[in-house]
C-alpha cells in the first residue's frame, strides 16, 4: 500500500511520472485535510471566544493561518489568548504543510542524483 511517507530506497529506480503525480496528489490531499482541520479550529475558536459570525471567524482564521494577521480587532481576553495560541499553532502548521508538499519533490530530485551516481560507480 502506497503512502505519502513511503519512498523508494536509493538503490531503487526512480518511479514513473504517473506514480510521482499520484504521490504528490496524496500529499496535497493530506495538506488540504490538515488545512481544513486548522480552519475548523480557528473558526470555532473565534466564534466561541469573540462571538463572531461564521464569515468573520472564517476570514480571521484564514488570515492567521496564512500568516497575514487578524482582520478584526479582538475585544475579549479569551479571544486574545485564543488568537495568541492559534497564531503559534499556525506558524507550526505552515512548517508542517510546507514539508508535506516539498518532501516528494525533494526526494525525487535527490533520488535522481543517487541513481546517476550509482550508474557511474557500477
Amino acid at each position: 500500500m502506497a503512502t505519502v511517507t513511503r519512498f523508494e530506497n536509493r538503490k531503487d529506480p526512480i518511479i514513473p511520472a504517473r506514480r510521482f503525480a499520484a504521490r504528490l496528489a496524496r500529499a496535497m490531499l493530506l495538506w488540504c485535510g490538515l488545512a481544513g482541520i486548522g480552519m475548523a479550529i480557528g473558526i470555532t475558536g473565534y466564534a466561541t471566544t469573540e462571538g463572531m459570525s461564521f464569515v468573520d471567524a472564517f476570514v480571521n482564521a484564514a488570515m492567521i493561518l496564512s500568516g497575514m494577521g487578524p482582520v478584526t480587532e479582538l475585544k475579549t481576553v479569551g479571544g486574545k489568548v485564543f488568537a495568541g495560541f492559534y497564531a503559534l499553532f499556525s506558524g507550526l502548521f505552515v512548517v508542517v504543510a510546507t514539508s508535506i508538499i516539498l518532501a516528494p519533490v525533494l526526494h525525487r530530485v535527490l533520488h535522481s542524483f543517487h541513481v546517476d551516481e550509482g550508474r557511474r560507480n557500477d
